[in-house]
């Protein structure tokens, strides 16, 4: 299956027909110009295009009232003074006679974009739209927006496909409070929003934005909003005190993403418009762009390099005062409002109660939270250089087993691989170890080897591979990825395996155990935790460590060995594999010891492959041992790793 592209050039007839200074960055451009964008970066014939349909008068009613949509169907008929006056009745908005068929093409892009993903049709996608919608109210248009696209989706997944659970993750600089009235009493949609607030300062200016609006009546707990008070942390845009801030910014299409089972609905956006030069449309269109190719690469894509995505150099950027300066990445107040969003969140939540405030060991202003501002700073521009520079590998996962398993069922792209190693070269490597050159085994290391190669030169993206021999092996793939161009490699080895111990202190491994009672630091780059024998606590290990540690290291390859009484349960293994495919870019091999289920290496391989974990099952909160285990290693590690700093998630106080 492929990723869907939703749009409909008929979505740019609408525009502004007087001088209004407050709305003139809603206009057609913003969607053109993220149009050729995609037609650039060679995204939009990578997928499944589908044009946009109207949505029916009563899809609109599962969300707006009857008079609403009336009153807005009767704008194609109104003169220019007319409509001017009608707009001048709600906030920060303009009506043109094409509004009305550009807001249902707009919200029927959403609906056909729900239907190709639930019916199976498409894998996940992006849809193109304007009017933007997360500011439309039941009766009222609002911020841009006309009809409630995303609001309107999720019901309609709800009404005509039966999905019970639905999440919606709002990433705006605006908060969308025309989401969250909608569904504030509704337990059935939890709806995530991250927006500046400046504490009620920023538009627009509603109490209900703050982190303490977590729902009504059977709702509560059900609506999150996390609200930044200096700016926003993640997007960079113009400043509190820049009177421009307080104008409505461009908002970018709803991108629905759905894991087959549970439904997701996401609308996001990059750095706000800037309303004094030609900047903006590069910025938003970034976003477009990094966001298709982000679901195009969770499916195999056909061979051949993806182009480098369009970037905004520092002298574009330097052409625009309200753009600050590389890494305003806050620190302080950020922690606080999150802080404020798990206190508020608690009462709803079993996974929250045992969060406890602890003082923060980064002051404002400190050596500390300048350290931590320029770490994450780092990271990020990292991270955001891997998205638009690398290559898509022309296989996207492959197994390599030391036993046909003909009963393991795999989706058709995944490559089973039977080729091995040079014969010289894995007796070169087997001499290190005796276990690895008994016939089993010595198969298996070259069938490693070869997918090991396939990664690092940048033809495979990640890779299972089964061994009798998981402790001899890790090793030799470990020294083998060092020595093949590997500048950083990040190994997370669960059961009885240890570091070997003669391997180089050269800062180019990070070595994490997770196994046993004991929690310990042998060095920065050393470190054992306890396998946790709940679900919380298992969570809480790999959110407030194993995360924090792989994104400061940044690894160029990450290994995962599941050796000999691993303890792992088949969700917990694939929700960890899953999860540090970000870190290293994709590039994960996951060593499996030849004893565990093919149903085990059937889940990882899926996962890899960009399939959503399943399920960890019934909610258990972490026991005290657990937690004093991870706050022991983190206070131990703060120093060297700076994003320890910043980090912690439910569980540790």
């Amino acid at each position: 299956m492929r990723t869907a592209l939703v749009y409909h050039e008929e979505m740019t007839a609408a525009r502004l027909l007087w001088d209004d200074p407050e709305c003139e960055i809603e206009r057609p451009e913003r969607l053109t110009a993220a149009v050729e964008r995609l037609q650039q970066g060679g995204l939009e014939q990578r997928c499944l295009q589908l044009a946009a349909r109207e949505a029916s008068e009563a899809e609109l009613g599962l969300v707006h009232s009857p008079e609403y949509v009336s009153l807005m169907r009767g704008t194609q008929a109104l003169s220019t003074e007319e409509l001017q006056a009608l707009s001048g009745q709600y906030d920060a908005v303009y009506f043109h006679p094409s509004t009305f068929h550009c807001a249902r093409l707009a919200a029927g892009a959403a609906l056909q974009l729900v239907d190709a993903v639930l019916t199976g049709t498409a894998h996940n996608g992006l849809a193109l739209v304007r009017p933007p919608g997360h500011h439309s109210q039941r009766a009222a248009a609002n911020g841009f927006c006309v009809f409630n696209n995303v609001a309107i989706a999720a019901r309609y997944a709800q009404k005509r496909h039966g999905v019970h659970r639905i999440l919606i993750v709002d990433w705006d600089v605006h908060h969308g409070q025309g989401i969250q009235y909608i569904f504030e009493d509704d337990p059935s949609v939890l709806y995530f929003s991250w927006h500046r607030y400046e504490h009620g300062r920023f538009w627009p200016y509603l109490r209900e934005s703050d982190a303490d609006a977590v729902g009504l009546g059977p709702g509560r707990g059900f609506t999150v909003n996390l609200p930044w008070n200096q700016g926003h942390p993640l997007i960079l845009g113009p400043r509190s005190e820049d009177p421009r801030a307080s104008h409505p910014p461009s908002k970018c299409p709803a991108l629905m993403l759905n894991g087959r089972r549970l439904g997701w609905a996401m609308r996001i956006t990059w750095p706000p418009s800037c309303t004094c030069c030609s900047l903006w449309p590069l910025s938003l269109t970034l976003s477009w762009c990094s966001s298709q190719q982000a679901l195009t690469r969770r499916l195999g894509i056909p061979r051949g390099r993806c182009r480098p995505l369009p970037s905004a150099s520092p002298t574009s950027r330097s052409c625009c005062k309200c753009w600050p300066a590389a890494g305003s990445v806050l620190c302080w107040s950020a922690l606080e409002s999150i802080q404020s969003v798990r206190a508020a969140q608690a009462p709803h939540w079993t996974s929250l109660w045992q969060q406890e405030r602890r003082p923060s060991p980064v002051s404002p202003g400190g050596p500390k939270c300048k350290a931590a501002e320029a770490q994450t700073s780092a990271v990020l521009s990292s991270l955001l250089d891997r998205l638009h520079l690398c290559a898509t590998p022309p296989v996207r996962t492959a197994i390599a087993l030391t036993a046909p398993a003909a009963a393991m069922v795999l989706p058709p792209d995944i490559l089973r691989q039977e080729e091995s190693a040079p014969r010289e070269e894995t007796q070169a490597w087997a001499r290190l170890h005796e276990a690895l050159t008994q016939d089993t085994a010595f198969t298996a290391l070259g069938k490693v080897l070869h997918l090991l190669n396939g990664i690092l030169d940048g033809q495979v993206s990640s890779g299972i591979a089964t061994t009798p021999a998981a402790a001899s092996t890790l090793e030799v793939v470990l020294r083998q990825g060092l020595s093949h161009g590997a500048q950083r490699v990040f190994c997370v080895a669960l059961g009885q395996l240890d570091r070997p111990p003669d391997l180089d202190n050269d800062g180019r491994t990070l070595w994490l155990n997770i196994r046993g009672k004991e929690a310990a630091a042998l060095s920065t780059l050393h470190v054992s935790v306890p396998l946790s024998g709940t679900t919380g606590g298992f969570l809480s290990c790999i959110l407030a460590l194993v995360l924090p540690l792989a994104y400061g290291f940044q690894p160029d390859l990450v290994l995962v060995a599941l050796g000999p009484a691993h303890g792992l349960q088949d969700p917990q293994a694939a929700l960890l594999a899953a999860l540090l495919r970000g870190p290293a870019g994709g590039r994960v091999l996951v060593l499996v010891e030849q004893e565990s289920t093919c149903q085990l290496v059937g889940v990882l391989a899926r996962v890899l492959h960009g399939d959503p974990p399943p399920s960890l099952g019934p909610f258990s909160v972490a026991s005290p041992d657990d937690v004093q285990a991870l706050v022991h290693l983190r206070g131990q590690l703060e120093a060297k790793w700076e994003m320890l700093q910043v980090a912690a998630p439910s569980g540790v106080p």
